[in-house]
């Protein structure tokens, strides 16, 4: 049996110390979270043996590993509701805990009272507030003590909080009000993670946060955690997210908890190296790069000078590095196209999109040619999935027409398609149902590719967890070799290294590609090219996902001002001399960050002329003759921590620009 440290607290719940351990105390003097020797089963398997870890204070840490292999029962483990076979689990006494709840009950309270109760000790000074002013004599001493204790925790600007916190998160502000039970499950799961980034906190633990968010509300989750001040251990599978968020990874391997420095990028380029050193994977590892890289070669010679191929041929590049990193992946397989197309696929003339008599969308004008390559863009409900339903065929249009090819085959994949699943039959019987003539072994080494391997692909899907589901709609679709994928968030539910494999395999697909995904590392390799959805248009976007993530910037701050009432008529209008001398003081307050965001820009323009120069190097024929791996891999390295460099300049100047526009406008 283990020892604890303590309790851990729940939403505020006193702490209770545990005298059997004492605390782990780092080499600076501060508490940190201590996994010793740690071995735990779990259904009569081994999720962890002798596993060691840990965590400091104010670190930002990802888990990662494949789907199955105990990351929520880690969380388990730190949140005391489950006791380890052997070894120690310590967590500093008197932290504050929060974790993301993975059910809400179907309760009447508004959306907003539920984020609420997730401060409990606002929770817990309210009531006491209201019982205090309530009695018929209340004691004036013991409640401005109660006042002041509220102040203290900044509890008075709570219902404002919440309000930002569910707003960011795709709530608007009618929705706010509503009962948490007329929600549907992936909105109640953005209601828990709200409730529990509410919860003050000195340790934040959040299972897959973005496996029910689109895009716009994962860029504002980054952007949230980012300025986290406390320890966040946060399970994920989406590269692009852990990159963003992370300053190391914990990663499940063979039953241990391997530390790793850095974010996800970093991981994989130390885990492509360790793996180089092992003998029995060296030649795996480089047939993986050679396939990668001559993807690659012919990509370059079909692309265009468009900035989204251009974008697009970037990513493949950086893919071909990464590739040895995933060389003992379970996943392999590719998404065979039909043999027969139309030209156009599918065409919308003049669409209106939508339900019941009130369109989202107007004038649509798209026409689906083979091989075009499109990613939906758009802020939360502004009818990314309407679109693609249309497309598909499954919503009509309200007005205009729905033109399809003599030889369309669409292959569609929604959240709903898992819930369609036949639950009594097995991976082999629903491809069986499909092609009654295929042989049994055909099936199998087809479903071996999505990781259903051995008697796995006879087992029934009663027993699946969210993952296998969905990779076993996948296979499904891909079985019937479409000439059109419409996807609507394929990769909710899927582990990194089945989101790797169904990028490489979306990238080589020769059919066309309609894509909405929050999930930004497999937009940039596999799309061409971007359609904005908003405002209800669907335009051509002429940028990239940084691009994008700026005009979302912009587009939800004129949203917040669109919804504040207007109250400048009612003021009489200042003096021009007070104007003026206003307008000096904030020029000279904001003077460190203008001066700032000038010294930015230069060294993001020495930047990127460092990336260039690497790039001309690496794209140097004679560097890969023979015998100069080390230089190559140096090169690899120098381009991979010059990006980041870059990225993390352009994200302060982001950060810097946004300061000063809100300053200026207020």
């Amino acid at each position: 049996m283990r020892a604890r440290v303590d309790s851990v607290r729940h939403f505020g719940e006193p702490a209770r110390q545990n005298s059997l351990a004492p605390p782990v105390v780092g080499a600076r003097g501060f508490y940190l979270i201590n996994l010793q020797g740690v071995s735990l089963q779990q259904g009569g398997r081994e999720l962890l043996r002798d596993a060691d870890c840990r965590i400091f204070p104010g670190h930002k840490v990802g888990i990662i590993g494949a789907n199955g292999c105990g990351k929520s029962t880690l969380f388990r483990l730190l949140l005391g509701q489950l006791e380890s076979d052997a070894g120690r689990v310590e967590v500093p006494a008197g932290w504050r805990i929060s974790h993301m709840a993975q059910e809400v009950e179907a309760t009447d309270r508004s959306a907003l009272d539920y984020v609420l109760d997730g401060d409990a000790e606002l929770r817990r000074l309210q009531s006491e507030i209201d019982a205090a002013e309530g009695s018929g004599s209340p004691d004036g001493h013991a409640l401005g003590e109660l006042h002041e204790r509220m102040a203290a925790i900044d509890g008075y600007s709570g219902p404002a909080r919440a309000a930002q916190l569910l707003d960011g998160l795709g709530f608007s502000h009618e929705e706010q009000q509503r009962p948490v039970s007329s929600f549907s499950g992936g909105w109640r799961i953005r209601l828990n993670l709200s409730r529990a980034l509410m919860c003050p906190a000195d340790l934040l633990l959040l299972d897959e946060p973005t496996n029910h968010l689109d895009l716009d509300a994962t860029l504002w989750l980054e952007q949230w955690l980012q300025r986290f001040p406390g320890t966040l251990l946060i399970i994920s599978h989406d590269r692009d997210f852990l990159d963003a968020v992370v300053d190391g990874i914990v990663s499940f391997e063979q039953g241990r908890l391997l530390h790793y420095s850095g974010n996800y990028s970093a991981f994989e380029r130390a885990r492509a190296e360790r793996l180089a050193q092992q003998q029995a994977q060296y030649e795996k590892q480089q047939a993986e790069r050679a396939h990668m890289e001559d993807f690659v070669r012919r990509f370059r010679a079909k692309a265009t000078k468009a900035r989204q191929a251009q974008s697009r041929l970037k990513a493949l590049d950086r893919m071909a590095q990464i590739a040895p990193a995933h060389v003992d992946s379970p996943f392999r397989f590719t998404l065979p196209a039909a043999e027969k197309n139309s030209d156009p696929l599918v065409d919308l003339r003049d669409a209106a999109i939508g339900y019941g008599e009130q369109p989202v969308l107007r004038h649509v004008q798209l026409g689906i040619q083979p091989g075009r390559r499109i990613g939906l863009l758009g802020p939360n409900g502004a009818g990314k999935s309407s679109l693609i339903k249309t497309l598909a065929g499954e919503l009509a249009p309200l007005a205009g027409e729905r033109l399809c090819g003599e030889h369309l085959a669409v292959g569609y994949f929604a959240q709903h398609q898992l819930e369609a699943l036949d639950v009594k039959a097995s991976p082999v019987l629903h491809l069986q149902r499909l092609t009654p003539e295929a042989s049994e072994q055909a099936l199998r080494d087809f479903l071996g590719g999505y990781g259903f391997a051995g008697d796995r692909a006879f087992e029934s899907v009663e027993g699946f967890s969210g993952g296998e589901k969905a990779r076993l709609a996948l296979a499904i679709l891909a079985w019937q070799r479409p000439n059109l994928l419409l996807l609507d968030e394929p990769t909710n539910h899927l582990d990194l290294e089945m989101r790797h494999a169904l990028t490489l395999a979306l990238a080589e697909f020769p059919g066309a590609v309609v894509l909405v995904s929050h999930d930004r590392h497999l937009l940039a390799n596999t799309v061409d090219e971007f359609i904005l959805v908003a405002e209800g248009r669907a335009q051509p976007f002429d940028g990239d996902l940084e691009e994008y993530k700026q005009w979302l910037l912009t587009f939800n701050r004129e949203q917040r001002r669109r919804d504040e009432p207007a109250t400048d008529g009612d003021r009489p209008a200042e003096d021009k001399r007070e104007q003026r001398r206003a307008a000096a003081a904030l020029r000279e307050k904001l003077k460190p960050l203008t001066n700032r965001l000038k010294q930015l820009e230069k060294e993001m323009a020495k930047a990127e002329k460092l990336l260039a120069g690497l790039d001309e190097q690496l794209a140097n024929e004679n560097l890969y003759t023979g015998g100069q791996q080390e230089e190559i891999a140096r090169l690899n390295r120098a381009q991979a921590e010059q990006r980041e460099a870059l990225e993390a300049l352009e994200l302060e100047w982001l950060e810097i620009s946004e300061t000063l526009e809100d300053a200026r406008s207020q």
